[in-house]
């Protein structure tokens, strides 16, 4: 597996296999949660290169099957995005990608939120030492719940 760290809004090839990793992987979490308003699933390719975030990739050959997004702040780092492809999933690919986000961390601490009712999401966070912050409904009947790990 090779990982790299592309900028969407420079590589419309890229902003294109990225859109279609997310709506795939989104819609397995608007199945779990049992609604499909979830935000990355309304995003088009405009809105996926528009963002400065830093992203991070997960490559077999060309195939995509895994992206992480965050952005920094003085003491934390948001996680926006952690995508898998179904067709990966179970083969340790959002572990390695929150490592490598953990890493750029430099120490500070690290905030994600999933779907309240995505249960492979938050066993996933909290494997990885996050803490349940609050849970918190956006929009009216979705519900995330949001960790954070120092």
């Amino acid at each position: 597996m090779i990982f790299s760290c592309p900028d969407p809004a420079l590589d419309p090839h890229f902003a294109d296999k990225l859109l279609t990793l997310q709506r795939e992987a989104y819609a397995v979490e608007a199945d779990l949660i049992g609604d499909d308003r979830i935000p990355p699933l309304q995003e088009d390719h405009e809105a996926i290169a528009a963002p400065r975030v830093n992203w991070c990739t997960a490559w077999e050959g060309v195939d995509l099957l895994g992206a992480v997004s965050w952005h920094e702040h003085d003491d934390h780092l948001d996680i926006d995005k952690v995508m898998v492809s179904p067709s990966a999933h179970r083969r340790g690919i959002a572990s390695e990608l929150l490592a490598h986000v953990r890493d750029d961390a430099h120490g500070r601490d690290l905030v994600v939120s999933t779907g309240r009712d995505n249960a492979p999401a938050i066993k996933l966070y909290i494997k990885h030492g996050f803490q349940h912050v609050e849970d918190q409904e956006v929009p009216p009947g979705i519900w995330i719940t949001r960790f954070r790990s120092s």
